[in-house]
């Protein structure tokens, strides 16, 4: 079953915290990206789980293989429920972070998802710097395939590409799409978007969703639309 994580893109933990609040009850996940992590740290982690919610850690680690081991360690003791690598790191990079998550987890805690992000859902076709490059679709499903053969938990993708990673890497491979656009929304800085109802009809097992709830005039009829959707597709 598809699950909803919410994307708290704010500037401040008062802010995120805030919405928060307002969607809890309705919104199982919420994510902590950049932006609000390089603000708050880590106490951001801890207020969200303190609230009940599960989180996604998304900062997207990409760096030497010791240093991504460690980051992900710290990030396990933390209490995320699920952090990123770039799948662009290579085997050495992956297998490192798995073996920080192996250290990072408490006696009795759920080990966290490790994630491999492929290609971001805000690229197009020509928008990486390199000449001859492939398009983002065909490099998101090799990018997963070695993922899954690193040993990582699963990708983050496009809704796009789901159908073909889940065909290639199986069901249980866990493919998190942003991107996620209702039919009336705008599709803002992303460029390969999909509906809720489509994601989950090609496999999504998480859908981050940022703006159109948390700028929405009521935020929980929002994400609870969001879910309906989600619920019809199955």
């Amino acid at each position: 079953m598809a699950e909803l994580v919410v994307a708290l893109d704010f500037k401040d933990a008062d802010s995120a915290l805030s919405m928060a609040r307002t969607l809890r009850g309705t919104a199982p996940w919420m994510k902590v990206g950049l932006e609000l992590f390089t603000a708050e740290g880590p106490k951001m982690v801890s207020g969200l789980k303190e609230l009940g919610f599960k989180v996604f850690l998304d900062l997207k680690f990409f760096d030497i293989p010791n240093t991504v081991q460690g980051a992900v360690r710290s990030a396990v003791r933390l209490g995320a429920d699920m952090v990123n690598i770039h799948a662009l790191g290579g085997e050495r990079m992956a297998r490192a972070a798995m073996e920080g998550c192996a250290e990072g987890v408490a006696p009795g805690q759920t080990p966290p998802l490790v994630l491999a992000v492929t290609m971001l859902t805000s690229m197009a076709a020509g928008d990486l710097p390199v000449e001859s490059a492939p398009d983002p679709s065909e490099m998101a499903l090799d990018l997963a395939v070695k993922a899954k053969q690193y040993g990582l938990n699963g990708v983050v993708c496009s809704g796009l590409e789901v159908e073909r990673i889940k065909a290639a890497c199986g069901s249980s491979f866990a493919c998190l799409t942003p991107g996620i656009r209702p039919a009336s929304a705008e599709a803002g800085d992303q460029r390969r978007v999909v509906t809720p109802e489509r994601a989950v009809r090609n496999g999504s097992d998480f859908l981050v969703v940022g703006r159109p709830i948390t700028k929405a005039e009521r935020p929980e009829e929002a994400a609870r639309a969001i879910i309906e959707e989600m619920s019809r597709a199955r």
